[in-house]
């Protein structure tokens, strides 16, 4: 059979990665060929999440200070003038007060120390927030305290000290006890490399070394299998590397002489010799560290709503108390003035406000972990509802960064599908290549039974090569086919590559007998998942690395918004923060090392679960189960979580908009007074209904979905 007609069967083929194939081919990338897709190096552990350690320290550390606190706060609270009065008992013995001032003493210093230093930053950075709240509060009552202890008359807030103190230990508890420590990405990012490289000497010995002692112009020496310690050119040497840890691309790419290797991608069965072009902080992982840290700085500035609200209740307690004391004085002294001033500041401190945003934080942490999510970081899920366009990355996230089998396309009579694709089964059997696994997917589920296979070998470059059956059977790329001398219908290949299908031809016994077309296939739930949030207002777009008509093709079938294609990876945070700069907010889902900076720069940043250990821990959210329909929760979860933070607070303010100014002995004239006793009976019941409220988030979260 003449090569230059067995191709004239190829028709009609949809396909999907071939011609990324064709566009890099013409870069010399060969990004999509089939070239060798023999078995390559493993992904290599990448250690742990990071995640516990920093939090769960100061998890153990609240907690040991809420236990002492409480034990300390049991004696307080029998002696204080407060519970004698409500329970009309009478306990007085020599140094009582003594007792009081040394019991509450700890407490201050100890139990309040968090709050005190976290107040001291507050006042530094001339953003006051809850910490300055809670510590003018507590520095009030403990300073009027002591006076009426040893210099004044008066009543001591030594109870209301411990108490107030006690509740803010328990809601900080809570909410950490709820989120626990994120992940560190930046440590994620630094495991990616080696520690050690092979150098190259004069004489051709090698010898290892620090990656970090490593000099531009340095040669290395890459075994198979083994990760690339750090940014080089390629000098001798042709292997497929692993670059989907970095750039998010599920092809293997084919490096010769003259190629750019990064470091942290995984070299493939090859030898490689590579001059070193990058070091320190030029490389493409640092470049990225780099990008990453940025962005969660800046996101880091972000305050909580809770915060918010202190910090005018903090002018509003701050300017009430100072008019009290010089109204109060000028009318029956100093002495009546602090009083008045202290109390006003001591209710100032709601215990609601510091349990309202922890107890509801703790309950929609609790229903985020049944609905598949991880959260990471509060603010941002806070104000997940507020997002208006929503960038998915491609491969991994829109498409299950894995190859199936698109058509079979057969171009001899000797065969049909089922008995081209069972030849080609047993000899990608042999493979561990992305493609080889997605032929080998579709033969196991039609139940072929597996040929033999003799003198197989990968052609690296080009393809795979085996003996069945007697007969040499060769599976090329099409860049491969055509230096062979074989020939096939370019036109349909051009159509079905410009869908971004890759394609591998079949040569039986020097003849060319057929092609099979693979995809990234996209999720089933992509389509259903674009239209719902389409439904709610949102823009749906896409960024990746892939070419243009690639990204069309899968733009095209989920009916996206918009599409960026071709981006780098340094690129994609500044696509980000050119959308951010549009106005509205921005929220990104990604799941490779390539994502990690856009993951940072958005307002929201969803990492897969199923990703790597860089992408969850720069993601605000994790989607824990791998499931894009899971975006859909966080958003609803996130707006029935900022009902009930809102209703919450509104309780917890609430109280103090009416106790602020009794306190201040507003009403005084007429009898009204704020006593300690009264203010505290109001303060519970106002934590009260904050605790029930906060249990009542699953039937909003409920009515929210069912929207």
């Amino acid at each position: 059979m003449d090569k230059d007609n067995n191709a004239k069967h190829h028709h009609n083929m949809h396909h999907d990665h071939g011609n990324e194939h064709m566009h890099h081919e013409e870069h010399n990338h060969n990004h999509h060929d089939h070239s060798g897709h023999g078995d390559h190096g493993g992904h290599g552990d990448h250690g742990g999440h990071g995640h516990g350690g920093h939090g769960a320290h100061m998890m153990a550390d609240f907690k040991q200070r809420f236990w002492v606190v409480l034990v300390l706060s049991i004696p307080l609270a029998i002696i204080a003038p407060m519970s004698m009065h409500l329970l009309g008992y009478h306990i007085d013995f020599p140094g009582q007060g003594l007792l009081e001032f040394g019991l509450a003493t700890i407490v201050f210093f100890y139990g309040g120390k968090p709050f005190l230093s976290h107040a001291w930053h507050e006042l530094k950075s001339g953003v006051p927030g809850m910490m300055m709240l809670i510590s003018l509060a507590i520095v009030a009552a403990y300073v009027y305290s002591v006076l009426t202890t040893f210099f004044i008359s008066g009543m001591n807030y030594y109870f209301e000290l411990a108490s107030l103190i006690l509740i803010m230990l328990a809601g900080h508890y809570i909410e950490m006890k709820a989120q626990m420590s994120a992940g560190n990405a930046v440590e994620s990012l630094a495991k990616l490399l080696p520690s050690d490289a092979e150098v190259i000497h004069e004489d051709g010995s090698t010898s290892e070394v620090k990656v970090d002692q490593l000099k531009k112009g340095d040669r290395i020496f890459i075994r198979p299998g083994a990760k690339i310690p750090i940014d080089a050119t390629v000098y001798e040497g042709h292997s497929e590397v692993d670059e989907s840890m970095l750039t998010g691309e599920s092809v293997p790419v084919l490096k010769e002489a003259g190629a750019q290797i990064v470091g942290g991608a995984i070299n493939g069965d090859g030898i490689l010799k590579a001059t070193v072009t990058k070091t320190g902080t030029d490389t493409y992982l640092a470049q990225i560290i780099n990008l990453v840290t940025d962005a969660q700085a800046q996101k880091s500035k972000a305050q909580s709503i809770a915060d918010v609200w202190a910090k005018y209740l903090f002018y509003i307690a701050l300017v009430a108390g100072i008019i009290a004391f010089v109204a109060w004085t000028g009318v029956d002294g100093y002495l009546m003035g602090l009083q008045f001033m202290v109390a006003t500041f001591v209710i100032a401190c709601p215990h609601a406000l510091g349990l309202a945003v922890p107890l509801v934080n703790a309950e929609s942490t609790s229903l985020a972990a049944e609905s598949g999510l991880f959260i990471q970081n509060r603010i941002a899920f806070e104000d997940a509802h507020k997002i208006d366009k929503i960038v998915f990355d491609k491969t991994g996230t829109l498409t299950q960064g894995e190859f199936g089998v698109d058509e079979i396309t057969v171009m001899d009579d000797k065969f049909n599908e089922t008995s081209l694709l069972q030849i080609v089964y047993a000899i990608e059997s042999q493979s561990e290549h992305p493609i080889a696994r997605g032929i080998v997917k579709e033969a196991e589920s039609r139940k072929l039974e597996k040929l033999q296979v003799a003198d197989y070998h990968n052609l690296t470059g080009k393809g795979l090569e085996g003996t069945v059956n007697g007969k040499n059977i060769q599976i090329l790329s099409p860049k491969a086919t055509r230096q062979a001398g074989y020939t096939f219908d370019e036109a349909a290949f051009e159509a079905s590559a410009s869908k971004g299908r890759t394609i591998v031809f079949v040569i039986y016994d020097q003849v060319l007998v057929g092609a099979i077309a693979v995809s990234d296939i996209v999720r089933e739930e992509a389509k259903a998942v674009v239209a719902e949030l389409q439904n709610k207002g949102i823009q749906v777009l896409m960024l990746t690395g892939d070419n243009q008509q690639v990204a069309d093709s899968v733009g095209e079938t989920l009916h996206l918004d918009g599409v960026f294609a071709e981006v780098l990876s340094d690129e994609k945070a500044d696509k980000i923060k050119s959308l951010q700069a549009d106005g509205g907010r921005v929220a990104m889902v990604g799941d490779g090392v390539n994502d990690a900076p856009a993951l940072a720069q958005a307002d929201l940043g969803i990492a897969i679960g199923a990703g790597t250990d860089v992408a969850r821990e720069t993601g605000d959210i994790i989607l824990v189960d791998s499931n894009i329909h899971d975006v859909l929760n966080i958003l609803n979860l996130s707006k029935a979580t900022k009902q009930k933070i809102n209703q919450n607070l509104m309780w917890g303010a609430g109280y103090n908009v009416v106790a602020i100014p009794l306190a201040a002995g507003v009403l005084a004239g007429l009898g009204i007074v704020l006593g300690p006793a009264l203010s505290a009976i109001i303060m519970s019941l106002s934590t009260v209904v904050c605790a029930v409220n906060a249990r009542m988030l699953h039937r909003t979260y409920k009515k929210v979905q069912n929207k």
